[in-house]
């Protein structure tokens, strides 16, 4: 987990409850994106599977095997 001095550190005099505030809302900027992202990478896939990518070449570009990109995203 990276480490936020500006927010995570008590050395400004901030009060535990104002930090975990923060950490909290930064918890929840981060799964909005990561929820964005998510969406983003279902929409290349189709696009890359209606353009005749197969599994493979997609797994390569995603950094993951074909068999998670297939479970992930194949027709159920």
């Amino acid at each position: 987990m990276p480490h936020y001095p500006h927010t995570l550190s008590d050395e400004n005099g901030d009060h535990p409850l104002a930090l975990l505030q923060l950490l909290a809302e930064e918890r929840k900027r981060l799964i909005a994106a990561n929820t964005a992202l998510d969406r983003e990478q279902a929409a290349l896939v189709r696009k890359a599977r209606n353009a005749g990518y197969g599994w493979q070449m997609i797994a390569t570009a995603l950094g993951v095997t074909r068999q998670a990109v297939h479970k992930k995203y194949g027709r159920r």
